[in-house]
């Protein structure tokens, strides 16, 4: 029953933070309006394309990883009570947040929107300051030596290339 609550949470958590990251926020940008491509380049389109659906498939799975393997949610106000280590989260320490910015990178590419562009950055930064500020040190504290030993082996942000296998 704990994975079903923690899953029907991820799905509200994913509605309401991805939702607005990747769609109320570059509508409001764009009216879903597309511009000239970027640079005049007209297959950026597909760049864009591209990396929309690369960046959907570690988002997806990421927030299932929370629910079945972690039995919480990616939600500060519903956090795991297991250190999530498989899927991406093998490669990657925040691979949410680098999903995230790779699909607003592909929605900009795709709508031609500079400003959709500005706004993945700015979320990034926005991300990198609460990981470093709230999130490390949260997980730190309540999964000690687990997690330090995880830091050692995963990199923050970009992903590597051979999984991290966690000794236990």
């Amino acid at each position: 029953m704990r994975r079903f609550w923690a899953s029907l949470g991820s799905l509200v958590f994913f509605i309401l933070a991805p939702g607005t990251i990747l769609g109320f926020v570059p509508w409001w940008l764009t009216r879903w309006r597309i511009g000239p491509p970027f640079f005049g380049i007209e297959p950026l389109r597909w760049v864009g394309g591209a990396l929309i659906v690369l960046g959907l498939l570690p988002l997806l799975s990421s927030f299932a990883r929370f629910a079945w393997d972690g039995l919480g949610t990616p939600a500060p106000i519903a956090p795991p009570t297991n250190l999530v280590v498989t899927g991406f989260y093998r490669r990657v320490r925040n691979p949410i947040y680098v999903a995230l910015v790779i699909i607003l990178l592909g929605e900009a590419l795709l709508f031609g929107d500079e400003r959709v562009a500005e706004w993945a950055v700015l979320f990034w930064l926005f991300v990198f300051a609460a990981v470093v500020i709230y999130e490390e040190p949260t997980l730190r504290e309540q999964f000690g030596e687990e997690y330090r030993t995880y830091c050692t082996n995963v990199p923050r942000w970009v992903p590597k290339f051979i999984p991290y296998k966690p000794s236990h």
